[in-house]
């Protein structure tokens, strides 16, 4: 039996070819991309272009926030509004940069961490159709540069001096750098650590107390199967975005994944996916399975899978900031949304290869699951990223979860969207 510390793959059900997709109320272009979905009769899938699909997801919210659907659709536009507005500002500001960090509630705001005592004006940027203040905050000790640089110098001593390698990250709120360790450690003294790997580093550090991530583990019951072993079990992982290297189509799943799989779909029909590579080290969790089936740039988002959204575009890690709204489809957990806590987080343990680099998006619970690993992260039909692991909480609640930024596929190989 599994542990309740571990979480698991799923599959968000991609498309793998048919006739033409029938397209559901709602906007975007109308020269986007059809194609099939395994081998069921295409006029069974309706397709949740861009308003609905943020509806969905302004609901979703509103519900987690205890915010007012109205305000959940205004703090949706913006966030997605004012990712312009806060790349220039990242760039205007690189020298000093700690962090941005987009708020939702009361109402929208951007606040941004400098380094240096030199004052900057409040500003005020128009997006989702209102104004969304921006406030400066300066006298930040170390700049995102030197934060991160201080985790690569320093990762390797810091996990060594303690039982259990710790989870690490940047508050690009605070400008600290945020290290979990297990309740084990935590015993030495949180005060002691702090002075301790603060000294070593060089720039603020605080401790927290946490549960060790772990990559999402590998359970049966989900829609593509494969074994580890020749002759093995059968397990189940999941199926990411549909890719292409310009000549073949191929699915992502996670590399902690079995190489050869099935594709089920919801109908039962097997569709096979032939194992080419995999990434998984430091930065990456990421394998590519190519199909002699045609592969659509679409996705299930809803928990009944019954309801397709297409992929329209892909945002960077740099473009996601903490506070952002982000959602994932997992086969455990179905469709939920959250929080983005870190943008630049190194998961616990060994779990890249080795250490992970401060490369992957943590996300806030509440709910992710064993079946979740391999996801897809998206806002509306903007794709994110895809789930590799997270941590539950001694009662078994999810604590948070952390996925790999599609800017880490392998670069020969891309995301489709359905305006190409």
């Amino acid at each position: 039996m599994l542990s309740r510390h571990l979480l698991v793959l799923i599959v968000p059900m991609f498309v793998i070819w048919a006739p033409a997709l029938a397209q559901s109320s709602g906007d975007g272009p109308s020269h986007i991309k059809t194609g099939p979905i395994g081998n069921r009769p295409i006029d069974t899938v309706a397709v949740e272009l861009a308003a609905a699909a943020i509806e969905r997801d302004a609901v979703t919210y509103a519900a987690l926030a205890g915010v007012p659907i109205a305000s959940a659709r205004i703090a949706l536009a913006s966030q997605l509004g004012s990712i312009p507005a806060t790349d220039a500002l990242a760039r205007e500001f690189s020298a000093r940069l700690v962090g941005i960090a987009f708020d939702h509630e009361p109402s929208p705001a951007i606040s941004v961490l400098l380094t240096g005592e030199e004052a900057v004006e409040p500003r005020t940027i128009r997006a989702g159709g209102i104004d969304i203040p921006v406030l400066f905050r300066t006298g930040a000790a170390a700049s995102e540069s030197e934060l991160i640089a201080a985790i690569a110098t320093h990762q390797a001593d810091i996990r060594a001096s303690l039982s259990t390698p710790p989870g690490m990250g940047i508050d690009s709120r605070t400008g600290d750098v945020v290290i979990l360790v297990s309740e084990a450690d935590a015993r030495t003294g949180i005060a002691q650590l702090t002075a301790r790997f603060a000294a070593m580093m060089g720039v603020p550090v605080r401790i927290e107390r946490a549960t060790m991530p772990s990559n999402m583990a590998i359970v049966g019951g989900s829609r593509v199967v494969g074994a580890k072993v020749s002759g093995g079990p059968r397990y189940a992982c999941t199926t990411g975005y549909a890719v292409t290297d310009g000549a073949r189509g191929a699915m992502l799943t996670a590399a902690h994944c079995p190489d050869t799989l099935r594709y089920v779909d919801r109908d039962g029909h097997v569709t096979p996916l032939t194992y080419l590579d995999q990434w998984g080290w430091g930065y990456q969790d990421v394998q590519v399975n190519t199909s002699e089936v045609p592969v659509s740039p679409y996705f299930f988002a809803d928990t009944a899978k019954s309801l397709l959204r297409p992929v329209m575009a892909r945002q960077s890690r740099a473009s996601t900031r903490v506070g952002d709204i982000v959602c994932h489809r997992g086969e455990r957990t179905g469709y939920s949304c959250a929080r983005v806590i870190m943008t630049n987080f190194a998961p616990a343990g060994d779990l890249c290869g080795g250490a992970c680099l401060p490369t992957w998006v943590a996300v806030a619970g509440p709910t992710c699951l064993a079946g979740d690993s391999g996801a897809p992260v998206f806002i509306g039909t903007i794709a994110l990223g895809i789930v590799k692991g997270g941590t539950y909480r001694a009662d078994g609640t999810c604590s948070i979860y952390y996925y790999m930024s599609l800017d880490y596929v392998p670069p020969t190989w891309h995301v489709l969207t359905a305006i190409e």
